[in-house]
């Protein structure tokens, strides 16, 4: 373990700290080339609901910012989205673990939206919707260069999960790496 790993575990410990959470490569099996377009497509990995359980213990609240244009490039609606949804939060209170809020940008690469991660719109929807949230004492959790980008940007701790690659972009966007969200909550 770090000592940064441990620094968090102890930071975290008051229980006033804030995780942002990819969707697709961190709670549920991404599809290469392709998008989760309906429940069947969807899939936890391995140890999400144990983890997400243990972290609604530990932080204030939780949150899930995902891109997901397939809806803007008109593959699924956002009510195929919204359903997807309703049953992963059923699933991960069953669980006892439990999520603040989803936070969704469906706008296309191209639209340049100020929603859609790398840039930090749905983190600032979620501080002006739960005022308490401060980016300082947060951690954001993805898989990919736009989530670490989206944590740096707004000042957060970065954690990379590894589930498809080791961790290609070194210590400028990531401060820790895990191989899966459950190896991170065994971690802190």
């Amino acid at each position: 373990m770090t000592s940064l790993n441990l620094n968090i575990k102890s930071k975290i410990e008051n229980g006033d700290w804030t995780l942002f959470l990819d969707r697709d490569g961190v709670i549920n099996r991404r599809l290469v080339d392709d998008y989760v377009k309906t429940l069947d497509e969807f899939e936890f990995l391995p140890g999400v609901l144990d983890a997400i359980s243990v972290f609604s213990k530990k932080f204030k609240q939780i949150f899930i910012v995902t891109n997901q244009q397939g809806v803007g490039k008109g593959l699924m609606t956002k009510e195929d989205v919204d359903l997807i949804h309703s049953q992963m939060l059923s699933e991960i209170s069953t669980n006892g673990g439990s999520i603040n809020q989803i936070y969704v940008c469906p706008d296309l690469a191209s639209a340049n939206s100020p929603n859609r991660k790398p840039e930090i719109g749905m983190a600032l929807q979620a501080q002006k919707d739960f005022p308490g949230v401060d980016f300082s004492k947060s951690i954001m959790v993805g898989d990919s260069k736009s989530d670490m980008q989206f944590g740096r940007k707004a000042g957060m701790i970065c954690v990379f999960i590894e589930t498809e690659q080791k961790n290609p972009f070194g210590s400028d966007l990531v401060d820790l790496s895990f191989e899966s969200l459950w190896e991170f909550a065994l971690g802190i």
